[in-house]
C-alpha cells in the first residue's frame, strides 16, 4: 500500500559540499518544476515532489553550485 521512505542523510546528498540553507532551497525549487511538469501533462506522481527532488539530488542527478565567496 504505502512505501516506507526513509529520509537520506544529508551528508549523503552533498558530502558537506555546500550548506544546508543551498540544499533547501535547490530541493524546494526543484519540487516546483516536478509540480508544473505534473500540471501541464496532468499525470499522477506517486511520491511527493520534494521527495522526488530529494531522492535526485542524493542519486546526484543534479549539482547543487555556489557562488565562491572571500571570507
Amino acid at each position: 500500500m504505502y512505501e516506507k521512505y526513509t529520509r537520506p542523510s544529508v551528508d549523503d546528498i552533498f558530502a558537506g559540499k555546500v550548506s544546508k540553507y543551498a540544499l533547501a532551497i535547490a530541493v524546494a525549487k526543484r519540487a516546483r518544476e516536478l509540480t508544473e511538469d505534473m500540471q501541464k501533462d496532468k499525470g499522477k506522481v506517486c511520491d511527493k515532489p520534494v521527495l522526488v527532488a530529494a531522492d535526485e539530488f542524493r542519486e546526484h542527478k543534479y549539482a547543487i553550485l555556489e557562488p565562491e565567496t572571500d571570507d
